[in-house]
């Protein structure tokens, strides 16, 4: 059953739903509508205040989906208000949205409103204003069945559909893809729905295939390539762009990131990206000139707070020899910026556990531990697919600093269990493998290591080392079920 009826429910403080005779009629007519009500986002696969603050940030960037639209911002925003038990402000937010569509597509405005007018019917419903719902419900019908006749979705429903879905949540992103096709399909020269693919692919893609010998031929940078020859002025797309070439073609992707400064020298998401590119190009000096250039217009702004720390982190581990009071200088910078990073969003947990590992630099291990261990409730609560990342810090932590090898190979192998395909699963790998390798060369019988190298190696695919590792293992620890179990296993897929 979709997500609305659960929302309903939740809401029973509210007019009866039953409370006219044709209720019914128009409660069939409002499931047909194409609206974030209507599109089965449950609400335990939500974060609601990331969602909210993120949503908010938009808005008074003046930025949407596209990275320079900012209507479809209001009305998402609209829903989260919704479930916060606010309806005035969710109101409020669709009709802003409403006049942000006209003010910016006129007289071709009906089609992009249909999304927006499904909300606002059903948020009607849901306040007790029956007669609201049915004219919002009548004005999408208008524009949608004119002749009385149904049709494939708009591809502007479409995109709404796959922008929410692309920012609702990770396990929401193949949806997402599907409907950014779907999009493309019915209108495969659009500029913005090449635009919307590239930058949506471009958020999707594992980040380790930015250092593959084949990234020039992913479907990412085939797609930004695309959507830049139809855009040429976008600078978003270049700067993209830029990034995913800047491992291979050095030469043009440095062309790419000052076009695309050119382009759009105040576009704060231009200026983002700019930074992360210069920061992994090493010129970190221009990137924090980038980056607090654009904190003088957002300063309210995690995404910026978190891009300076990281800057600051890799100034300090390019310090001048025996300059203990120039990496303190710039550790104490990254722990500021993170900590506000923190403040401004939550949940943001890439900054919560990186934090955790330089307050545990500057021996505070009591509040390293619990951003790590707050960090590691959250993914697990509300995003997980950032347990391997948590699980990597957590294990860099006691490695490092607590030196509980012990705790240290939990963690590891845990991020290891959940993906080896990302860069944090190969770390994992990396690590646990040079830990077992220095165990074996000491002591050759060390069962444990032997376990985690069989470990490592299935990961990687070698199972028939992995087989080998795990019988000398067992020769060790006989009774070990878990070697036993991966063995069988093994000697199956060997079959």
């Amino acid at each position: 059953m979709s997500g609305h009826v659960e929302q309903k429910q939740m809401r029973g403080n509210h007019t009866p739903l039953w409370h006219f005779d044709d209720d019914r009629t128009l409660l069939s007519r409002l499931l047909r509508l194409e609206s974030r009500f209507t599109w089965d986002l449950k609400r335990e696969d939500m974060d609601l205040e990331g969602l909210s603050t993120q949503l908010q940030e938009e808005i008074d960037l003046g930025l949407g989906h596209q990275e320079h639209r900012v209507e479809h911002s209001y009305s998402f925003l609209a829903y989260i208000r919704y479930l916060q038990d606010r309806p005035k402000e969710a109101a409020s937010l669709l009709s802003q949205s409403e006049d942000k569509i006209r003010e910016c597509f006129g007289e071709e405005s009906e089609r992009r409103l249909i999304v927006t007018y499904g909300d606002l019917a059903w948020l009607s419903y849901h306040t007790g204003d029956y007669t609201q719902s049915d004219t919002y419900c009548r004005r999408v019908e208008d524009i949608l069945y004119p002749t009385g006749s149904s049709s494939v979705l708009l591809p502007e429903v479409y995109g709404e559909k796959a922008w929410t879905f692309l920012k609702f949540s990770v396990s929401y992103h193949p949806k997402a893809m599907d409907c950014f096709r779907k999009a493309l399909e019915l209108q495969p020269d659009d500029s913005e729905w090449n635009a919307s693919y590239a930058i949506a692919l471009y958020r999707t893609e594992p980040r380790d295939t930015e250092t593959s010998l084949e990234a020039e031929e992913s479907p990412v940078v085939k797609q930004l390539r695309r959507a830049s020859e139809i855009n040429p002025d976008d600078g978003v797309l270049l700067a993209l762009l830029a990034l995913k070439l800047s491992f291979q073609k050095h030469q043009e992707a440095k062309s790419l990131m000052e076009k695309a400064l050119e382009i759009g020298p105040d576009n704060p998401h231009v200026t983002r990206y700019a930074a992360i590119y210069f920061r992994q190009q090493g010129k970190v000096d221009r990137a924090i000139d980038l980056l607090k250039r654009a904190l003088q217009s957002s300063s309210q702004s995690a995404f910026i707070h978190h891009q300076l720390a990281l800057c600051y982190k890799k100034k300090k581990s390019l310090r001048r020899p025996n300059c203990d009071q120039e990496m303190q200088q710039w550790r104490r910078l990254a722990i500021q910026h993170l900590e506000e990073a923190v403040r401004l969003r939550s949940p943001f947990i890439h900054a919560r556990a990186k934090l955790a590992l330089l307050y545990a630099e500057d021996k505070d291990m009591s509040r390293a531990e619990t951003l790590l261990q707050e960090a590691l409730e959250m993914s697990s609560e509300r995003d997980k697919s950032f347990l391997p990342f948590v699980h990597l810090c957590y294990g860099q932590f006691h490695q490092y600093h607590t030196k509980q090898e012990d705790q240290v190979i939990t963690h590891y192998t845990k991020g290891l269990q959940l993906t080896m395909k990302t860069f944090e699963g190969q770390q994992c790998a990396k690590e646990l493998k040079q830990i077992a390798e220095r165990r074996v060369s000491t002591d050759g019988g060390d069962s444990e290591a032997l376990g985690l190298l069989g470990l490592v190696c299935r990961a990687q695919g070698d199972q028939r080392r992995a087989v080998e590792y795990y019988e000398k293992a067992l020769e060790r620890d006989p009774d070990n079920d878990q070697y036993l179990s991966a063995l069988c296993e093994l000697r199956m897929e060997l079959q």
